[in-house]
């Protein structure tokens, strides 16, 4: 049986109504409207944005190119931009209660988890400012006596930037430092959903010294800001997180002007597990990477691929391990998984645990919504006796639902692993280096965890194959892909050519 955290009422909270920035200032929407975000954990409005409009976006890209065109930002030396970013990590870090307690209440993921994800967002922007004064082109004096090469790395201009709401502070911090850091200026909107740590990230930045116009930071949905932000031509880039569903509209919106376009979207992650697995790891790991974040996570360790031998062991242990697991209240300290983002994304995930039981799949553990009297929650499930056809197999459920399928070789195993149209991320267990080595070079994905799940650092790239999306974030290149290259070719002394004398 699950261990439930039943929520308190949110009593003593204050409504807040945030403004959005552009230019440098704190304005309302252009015709006044606002959105209402209601906690998913707690059923109470918790905040109030501006609900912007095709008018707001114009003015936001505007502000940008006028930043980026004329204003101080791209002209600053490598060094002087660095210290801003270090001083807003400082700011984030002495923030960071403030900003984990808007994630819990908008998001409904645990206090405790995003407290843990605002340090690695503070290491994050640390890391971008010491990017910013690596970042260099390169020279070549070999080309000739008469020829010097120099290449550039410049700017690419202005950046949009569009993120989803399950990491709401974690993944603009994945983006933004890094855009900041290479001298672009940009337009930034939050998922209508979880606006709040974003708009105080726009507080913390104009307090640490970023000018007016670099930073603006629109609030509304995709259709009426997102559009115009993927398809004006004064936009130069568009970094976007979000469903592939999404990502497909994005890009060919980008191909209008042939923008350039970072795109981290959807994953459907397996891990491999053979027989001489250290199994007491890997379980706690399987049910870690299948809850974590209610499984809201494009990394989620959503599908185990068992070898037959140790399936149904296994199966029974994270069952086991599974009922101790506490659900509820993401305020409480205690809690491990939170609430559901909204009730359609609740009905959706309940909708693919009926369709693979109506298939053939046998529920192995929770399987239903749980009532705690306010909010919405779903119970860790386990499916098992899934076939690799099954919609819940391949498709992102995007909630707290493990699939079970098993394999006899480790060609089948691959085969399975390779057999979706994602390659975010995958895990492999074994004790043999050879077969983990032999899996993470077959299997296409763009992390391959051996022995351990979803760990990471600021240092090393994230990003998929396949329809998972385009580019990497994070790692010693991530400012680069906010740049492009020129090249300067000169050349020295009297040139021949066809109407010179020879």
């Amino acid at each position: 049986m699950t261990v439930l955290m039943r929520p308190k009422a949110l009593s003593d909270h204050k409504v807040r109504t945030y403004q959005m920035l552009i230019d440098g200032k704190w304005l309302d929407s252009q015709d006044g409207r606002t959105l209402e975000r209601v906690a998913p954990g707690h059923g109470v409005v918790v905040s109030r944005y501006q609900a912007a409009s095709g008018v707001d976006a114009e003015r936001a890209i505007a502000a940008a190119r006028r930043a980026f065109d004329a204003g101080p930002w791209p002209r600053m030396t490598a060094s002087e931009r660095s210290l801003i970013l270090l001083k807003a990590a400082d700011m984030i870090a002495a923030r960071a209660d403030e900003l984990a307690f808007l994630d819990a209440i908008e998001s409904g993921k645990p206090i405790s988890q995003a407290k843990g994800e605002l340090g690695g967002a503070a290491d994050i922007w640390r890391y971008a400012a010491a990017l910013a004064r690596d970042l260099h082109g390169e020279s070549y004096n070999t080309l000739g006596d008469g020829t010097l090469g120099v290449v550039l790395r410049e700017a690419i201009g202005v950046v949009s930037i569009i993120t989803p709401w399950n990491f709401p502070f974690l993944i603009v911090s994945q983006k933004l430092p890094f855009a900041l850091a290479a001298g672009c200026t940009t337009v930034v909107k939050p998922s209508e959903l979880t606006s709040a740590s974003t708009l105080v990230l726009g507080e913390i930045l104009e307090a640490a010294g970023v000018p007016a116009g670099v930073v603006n930071i629109l609030t509304g949905t995709g259709p009426e800001v997102g559009a115009p932000m993927t398809t004006h031509g004064d936009v130069d880039m568009i970094s976007f997180t979000g469903s592939t569903g999404v990502g497909r509209l994005t890009m060919a919106n980008a191909a209008r002007t042939l923008k350039k376009v970072s795109l981290e979207l959807g994953g459907k992650n397996p891990q491999i597990v053979f027989p001489d697995a250290n199994l007491e790891e890997f379980i706690d790991a399987a049910v870690f990477g299948a809850y974590f974040n209610a499984g809201e996570c494009c990394n989620a360790g959503s599908r185990l691929i068992l070898h037959r031998d140790i399936a149904e062991e296994v199966t029974a242990r994270i069952a086991a391990l599974s009922a101790k697991v506490k659900v509820g209240d993401p305020l409480d300290p205690e809690t491990q998984v939170g609430a559901i983002i909204t009730p359609q994304h609740l009905e959706k995930i309940a909708s693919y645990v009926s369709a693979a039981s109506k298939d053939g799949a046998a529920v192995a553990h929770g399987g239903e919504a749980l009532d705690l009297g306010m909010g919405q929650f779903m119970a860790p499930t386990i499916l098992s006796q899934v076939r690799p056809d099954m919609a819940v197999a391949c498709e992102e459920v995007f909630g707290p639902v493990l699939s079970v399928l098993t394999f006899e070789t480790t060609d089948e195993a691959i085969r399975i692993a390779n057999s979706i149209d994602y390659g975010l991320s995958a895990g492999v267990w074994s004790r043999d280096f050879d077969t983990c080595l032999t899996i993470g070079r077959r299997v296409r994905a763009g992390t391959v965890w051996m022995n351990t799940f979803m760990d990471g650092a600021s240092e090393l790239p994230f990003g998929g194959y396949r329809q998972s999306g385009l580019g990497r974030e994070l790692g010693r290149h991530a400012v680069e892909d906010y740049t492009e290259t020129k090249t300067l070719n000169m050349h020295i002394g009297a040139r021949t050519g066809w109407w010179m004398p020879r």
